[in-house]
C-alpha cells in the first residue's frame, strides 16, 4: 500500500498525462475551429486552457509535497532533497535542477495560455488569435512531453534511499534563489505570448500594426521580468561566489544576456512600427529570435554541455530541445518568407537624423551584439564537437566587444530622446541638446576633480551625463504639461529605463575600472590598513548543524561595524563554500572574503579586501529600469492632434 508521501509519483505523472491530453486538443480545437470557423469548437479553446493549466499546477504541487515530505522514493528527490535542507531552500529546491526547472517552465507557460485564452475568449473566433492559441497549445505540448519523458521530476528512484545530497551548496546559500529563478522564467517564458502572436499574425496574412498593440504589454512585461531577473542573478553571483564581481560572461549568464539583447532590440523597435508602419520584417524577426533564444539559452543551461557555475544539471535532453530550437526557426523563416509581399513598409526613413533612424540604428548594434555574444558562446562546442579539443573564449573577448557596443548605445541614448519623427533641423537639435550637453560636461568635470582616470570610463561618465540630461529633459518637460501623470506612459516611463540603464554603465565603469584589492593576514588585535580604511580580527565564530559547519572570522571595518565572511563545509558533499560579507555604501563597497584554512584555535586570518566603487548604483539602476517598466505598461496622456508631416511634435508623447 502506498503511503501518503508515496502518491506523489503517480499523482504527479497522471497530471502530466492529464494535461498534455489537454494542450494537445486545446491545439485542436484551436487549429481546426480557426480552420473552419466553428465557434463550438473554439468555445472549448478556455476549457482545454484550464485543464492543463490545473494538471501542471497538480503536479509542481505534487512535486513541492514531495521534496517537502522528503519522498526519497522519487529519483529527483534523491538527487536534491535531504533531511537537513532548511524548509526555505528545500521549497527552492524544486527548481535547482532540469526536471523541476522544466517543471516549472511547464507551469507558467500554462498560466499564460490560460490568461491569453479567458482574456481573448470573446474574440476567440479571430483567426490570428486562434492560430495565436494554437502555437502557446503546442510549445506547452512540446514540454509536455519532455516531463512526461526525458526530463520526468517524477520518476522511481532506487530503492533504500532514505536521504539525498540537498541542493547544490551554491543554491542553498542566499534568499535570491528564492526569487531569481523564477523571475527569470516568468521573463523567459512570457516570450512565447508575442511570439504565438507573430505566428498568428504571418498565418492570417495580418502582419500589420494590430498584432502588435495586442501584445504589446506582454512583451513589455515579459522584458521587464527578464531585465529584473538578470539583475537579481548578478546580485546573487556578487553576493554569493565571493569574486566580487557582477558579470564574468559566464556561458549561462549569456544564455539570458543574448535574448535579452533582441527583446530590447524590439522594445524601441515596435515603436516605428506603430507610428510609421516601418520595420515590419525586423519586428517579426526579434521576436522570433528572441523566443529560439530562450530555447536555446535552456538547451544550454540544462542539458549539460557547459561547466559553469550557474549550470547545474546534466541530461540527455538537449537533442529534444535542439529540435525544437531547429523547428521553430524553420516553421518562422518559412512564413516570414511566405508572407514576404505583405511585409513592404508603406513608409521609408526619411533622414538619419530622425527617431526612427536612431530606433534602426539601435536595432543594428544590439542585433550585432546578440549575434557576438552567441558566437562566443557557442563556438567553443563547435570546436569540441568537431575538433575534439576544448576551446575557451574568456572574458576579455566579451569586454572588447561590450565597452565600444555600450558607448555607442549610450550615444544613441543622448540623442535619441530629443529626435523628432521623419527629420531633424540643425535648429531643432541644437535647441534640445543645449541642456543634455551641459550635463555630460559637468559630468566629465566631476568625474575628473574626484581623480577619475583613463579614457573608456571618462568616455562613459561623459556619454552618461549627457544621456541623464536628455532623459531628465523630456521627464520636467512632461511633468511641468502634465504633474506627475506626465511619467506615466511609454514614452517617459522609458526614460525612466533609460535613466536606470546609464546608472548601471557607470556604476560598472566606476567599479570594473577602479576596484582596488589586497590580500592582508592579519593576527587577532592587530590592526591592519589598506586603502585608507583599517581591519581588525577581532575573534572567530562557528555554527554547525546537520548540514554545514561554518567557521566565521569577526573583522572590525574602520573601527565600527563587525562583519563576518565565513567558509562552510556542506557535510553531505565535502564542499567548501565562502561566504562574502559586504559593507555597502552609496560611494563604495568594502567587500570581504577569507581564504581557507580557517581554524577556531588560530589568532590570524588571510583575508582578501576588494574596495569597489558605486555598486550599490548597480540596483539602484536595476530597480529605477522595473519601475520604468511599470509606467511604460500604463496609458499616458493622449498628445493633442498635431500635424503629421510636422517634425516638431510633442516631445512628451
Amino acid at each position: 500500500m502506498l503511503s501518503v508521501s508515496g502518491l506523489a509519483g503517480p499523482l504527479g505523472r497522471a497530471a502530466l498525462l492529464v494535461g498534455l491530453i489537454g494542450a494537445f486538443f486545446g491545439m485542436f480545437a484551436a487549429a481546426v475551429g480557426t480552420r473552419q470557423q466553428d465557434e463550438k469548437v473554439l468555445k472549448l479553446v478556455p476549457r482545454f486552457a484550464t485543464l492543463s493549466c490545473v494538471a501542471a499546477f497538480l503536479a509542481f504541487v505534487a512535486m513541492e509535497w514531495a521534496m517537502i515530505t522528503r519522498d526519497f522514493s522519487l529519483a529527483y528527490i534523491q538527487k536534491v532533497g535531504s533531511r537537513s535542507t532548511p524548509a526555505l531552500y528545500n521549497f527552492t529546491a524544486v527548481w535547482s535542477a532540469l526536471e523541476g526547472s522544466i517543471l516549472l517552465w511547464l507551469l507558467v507557460l500554462t498560466c499564460l495560455t490560460l490568461a491569453i485564452a479567458y482574456k481573448y475568449r470573446a474574440r476567440i473566433n479571430d483567426p490570428m488569435v486562434g492560430w495565436a492559441m494554437a502555437t502557446m497549445f503546442f510549445v506547452g505540448i512540446f514540454f509536455f512531453i519532455l516531463t512526461l519523458g526525458p526530463a520526468n521530476p517524477f520518476g522511481a528512484g532506487a530503492p533504500g534511499v532514505f536521504d539525498g545530497p540537498g541542493p547544490n551548496p551554491l543554491l542553498q546559500n542566499h534568499i535570491l534563489v528564492v526569487f531569481h529563478p523564477p523571475i527569470l522564467y516568468l521573463g523567459y517564458v512570457g516570450m512565447t505570448v508575442p511570439f504565438a502572436f507573430a505566428i498568428g499574425a504571418l498565418i492570417t496574412g495580418r502582419v500589420g500594426e494590430g498584432w502588435l498593440i495586442e501584445t504589446r504589454r506582454w512583451a513589455l512585461f515579459s522584458w521587464g521580468l527578464l531585465t529584473f531577473g538578470i539583475i537579481l542573478g548578478s546580485w546573487w553571483s556578487y553576493e554569493v561566489l565571493g569574486w566580487s564581481g557582477v558579470w564574468a560572461w559566464d556561458p549561462v549568464e549569456n544564455a539570458s544576456f543574448i535574448p535579452w539583447l533582441t527583446a530590447t532590440a524590439y522594445i524601441h523597435s515596435v515603436l516605428v512600427q506603430e507610428r510609421r508602419g516601418m520595420l515590419r520584417v525586423w519586428n517579426l524577426s526579434l521576436l522570433v529570435s528572441t523566443f529560439s533564444l530562450t530555447i536555446l539559452g535552456t538547451f544550454l543551461t540544462r542539458s549539460g554541455v557547459l561547466n559553469s557555475v550557474h549550470a547545474f544539471s546534466d541530461s540527455n535532453i538537449g537533442p529534444y530541445l535542439l529540435s525544437f530550437f531547429a523547428i521553430i526557426v524553420v516553421v518562422s523563416v518559412v512564413l516570414i518568407g511566405w508572407r514576404g509581399d505583405k511585409l513592404h513598409a508603406p513608409g521609408t526613413i526619411d533622414s538619419p537624423l530622425s527617431r526612427e533612424g536612431a530606433f534602426l540604428a539601435n536595432n543594428v548594434i544590439f542585433s550585432v551584439f546578440a549575434f557576438v555574444v552567441l558566437l562566443g558562446t557557442v563556438f567553443p562546442l563547435v570546436v569540441e564537437a568537431i575538433q575534439n579539443r576544448q576551446l575557451v573564449v574568456g572574458e576579455p573577448f566579451f569586454d572588447k566587444l561590450a565597452v565600444p557596443t555600450g558607448l555607442t548605445l549610450l550615444f544613441l541614448m543622448c540623442i535619441a530622446p530629443v529626435l523628432p519623427w521623419r527629420k531633424a533641423s540643425s535648429e531643432l537639435l541644437s535647441e534640445r541638446l543645449f541642456w543634455p550637453a551641459w550635463c555630460g560636461i559637468a559630468a566629465l568635470v566631476f568625474s575628473l576633480l574626484v581623480g577619475a582616470t583613463g579614457f573608456a570610463p571618462l568616455l562613459t561618465f561623459t556619454l552618461g551625463g549627457f544621456a541623464g540630461g536628455a532623459a531628465l529633459r523630456q521627464l520636467v518637460l512632461a511633468t511641468r504639461r502634465q504633474g506627475l501623470r506626465g511619467l506615466v506612459g511609454r514614452a517617459n516611463g522609458g526614460m525612466v529605463v533609460h535613466i536606470g540603464v546609464i546608472l548601471i554603465a557607470v556604476a560598472l565603469a566606476a567599479s570594473n575600472s577602479y576596484t582596488r584589492s589586497q590580500e592582508l593576514s592579519l593576527k587577532q588585535g592587530v590592526v591592519a590598513q589598506f586603502a585608507g580604511h583599517t581591519f581588525e580580527l577581532t575573534g572567530f565564530t562557528e555554527m554547525s548543524d546537520a548540514r554545514r559547519t561554518s567557521i566565521s572570522a569577526v573583522i572590525r571595518v574602520d573601527g565600527g561595524k563587525s562583519y563576518a565572511p565565513a567558509i562552510s563545509k556542506f557535510k553531505s558533499m565535502g564542499t567548501n563554500i565562502g561566504t562574502p560579507s559586504v559593507k555597502s555604501s552609496l560611494t563604495k563597497d568594502i567587500y570581504l572574503t577569507v581564504e581557507p584554512p580557517l581554524k577556531m584555535s588560530s589568532k590570524s586570518a588571510k583575508i582578501k579586501v576588494f574596495i569597489k566603487p558605486m555598486v550599490m548604483w548597480l540596483w539602484i539602476g536595476g530597480f529605477l529600469m522595473g519601475f520604468g517598466t511599470l509606467l511604460s505598461a500604463f496609458p499616458g496622456r493622449r498628445r493633442r492632434p498635431t500635424d503629421p508631416t510636422s517634425a516638431r511634435v510633442p516631445e512628451y508623447s
